[in-house]
């Protein structure tokens, strides 16, 4: 028998063997294992090692991850057990969140997340805003600063805040950073060394060599989160990472249109929690909360009312089964009756967040969806219209933003509006670490609403008609992505 025929029924066969792992042992959903067996019967050889990199279960490190969250989880929730409220006498002491506490006692009760009041919170629209903001806020650090980004570049933003972060690193400041490793691939690994050399602490999350009983070959289970701590008073989360073309300097994606928040409150106890979640997981350090509270890191004072927003911090990642940033984002638009406003960069939902945007128009809700006219990702975005049609089918209005627009927000009503790093799409509801934060405060859910109006002024309202139009000769190669829709 030729060797060639020998390679091919080997390849089959273990592909036979990944089929029914999907199956039984993972137990992955069907449009997600059908996605796969095209893939692996298509291409025997190469789909298999797509899979090993793309697909399969958790890593033996996301597994280490996982049993680590949830005994540091159990000990912070120990400690901030006065967070815990008593949702009827939440409803008896405050009005003011009475029309949106079945949203709130769902959240929490769906995956135990906190809500706060007296929070502070400030709107970014763009890259340079923000940057300008988060500089001016690591400069008047005096104790510690704690930063988290998917990507942090070795380009004139990232050597900007590097330096800053090096400059505080030197005088005394407490430094911790966390970068995505295949996110931050580009910048060279001598660039986060001048941060450890400054004395600041670097930890890479999820690289591919851990040595040999930890090799992780899963380009999978990335940390998408953006969390900058100062003080254990200030926090930042959104959509902008430390980059140059975040900023707008990328000619071909300009202009640039990001969402990202600083808060202070309350609130920032979450962020500041998710973050060492992350540090001692990349670190593979142990930490003691209590400990962490001696050093500052949780501060009394940090409790007090600053402002007038209610928050919950939701996060998701593939340590549980359960999608808990999309169930939110289900449950919000069950919730509305007036609008629903959704901006993503990607658009892939699965068959349940659609149809709850179908339901909610056909309820009579005035829902509006928002992607960018210029993608950055050409095979993503032919299958993020391949949906689009589908909501202009439903009389749902879909807008395309004049550039690229990376901004990950939901809105519903004057309910609620959620800010944060989760796409509406599979990547980012299933398989990356994840978080958004639902902020409840009428005057700042309008605000954001104005926003949105404001981008609809800098978008083009597209038409089924102007869809059967300008995308007809991509469709046959829309319809091929989509098959693959699951995996992206």
């Amino acid at each position: 028998m030729p060797a060639g025929t020998i390679i091919l029924i080997v390849g089959y066969a273990i592909n036979l063997l990944l089929l029914l792992l999907m199956i039984f042992v993972e137990r992955k959903q069907p449009q997600s294992i059908f996605a796969w067996f095209a893939i692996l019967a298509v291409f025997p050889i190469g789909g298999f090692i797509l899979y090993i990199l793309f697909g399969g279960g958790l890593s033996i490190r996301t597994r280490v991850y996982i049993r680590r969250k949830r005994r540091y989880t159990q000990d912070y929730l120990q400690f901030v057990s006065w967070q815990h409220i008593n949702f009827d006498k939440l409803r008896a002491k405050n009005e003011k969140y009475d029309y949106a506490f079945k949203l709130i006692k769902f959240v929490k009760s769906n995956d135990n997340n906190v809500f706060s009041t007296g929070n502070k919170v400030e709107v970014f629209t763009n890259g340079i805003d923000k940057l300008e903001s988060l500089k001016r806020d690591l400069l008047a650090a005096k104790r510690s600063i704690n930063i988290e980004y998917y990507i942090f570049d070795d380009d004139k933003t990232g050597k900007e805040i590097m330096e800053i972060l090096c400059q505080k690193a030197r005088s005394g400041v407490k430094v911790k950073l966390v970068y995505d490793s295949v996110g931050s691939l580009k910048a060279p690994r001598r660039f986060f060394k001048k941060l450890k050399k400054a004395g600041g602490q670097v930890a890479e999350f999820f690289p591919p060599f851990m040595g040999i009983r930890l090799i992780n070959f899963k380009i999978n289970y990335r940390n998408h989160r953006k969390i900058v701590v100062i003080d254990g008073k200030i926090g930042y989360t959104g959509g902008i990472n430390l980059r140059d073309d975040h900023m707008g300097k990328k000619k071909r994606l300009s202009p640039w249109r990001d969402t990202h928040i600083r808060v202070q409150g309350p609130v920032v106890w979450d962020l500041q929690n998710i973050f060492f979640n992350d540090f001692r997981c990349a670190k593979r350090e142990k930490l003691n909360a209590k400990q962490l509270v001696k050093e500052g890191y949780f501060l009394e004072q940090s409790l007090s009312d600053v402002g007038d927003v209610g928050a919950q911090v939701i996060t998701s990642g593939p340590e549980s089964t359960q999608r808990y940033i999309e169930d939110a984002y289900i449950r919000m638009i069950s919730f509305a009756q007036k609008r629903i406003y959704l901006q993503t960069p990607y658009f892939i939902p699965d068959e349940m967040f659609l149809k709850s945007l179908i339901i909610a128009k056909k309820s009579g809700v005035d829902v509006k969806v928002m992607i960018p006219a210029k993608p950055d990702k050409r095979t993503v975005y032919y299958v993020t219209l391949s949906f689009v049609k589908e909501l202009l089918e439903a009389d749902i209005e879909v807008y395309l933003y004049n550039g690229f627009l990376h901004s990950k927000t939901l809105l519903v009503d004057d309910l609620c509006v959620s800010i944060g790093t989760c796409n509406a799409d599979n990547r980012s509801f299933a398989l990356n670490f994840e978080l958004t934060t639902l902020l409840y405060d009428k005057d700042f859910v309008n605000k954001n609403a104005q926003i949105f109006e404001e981008d609809m002024k800098s978008s083009k309202f597209l038409t089924l008609a102007d869809y059967n139009r300008k995308f007809f000769a991509s469709k046959m190669v829309q319809a091929i992505f989509r098959l693959f829709s699951p995996l992206l």
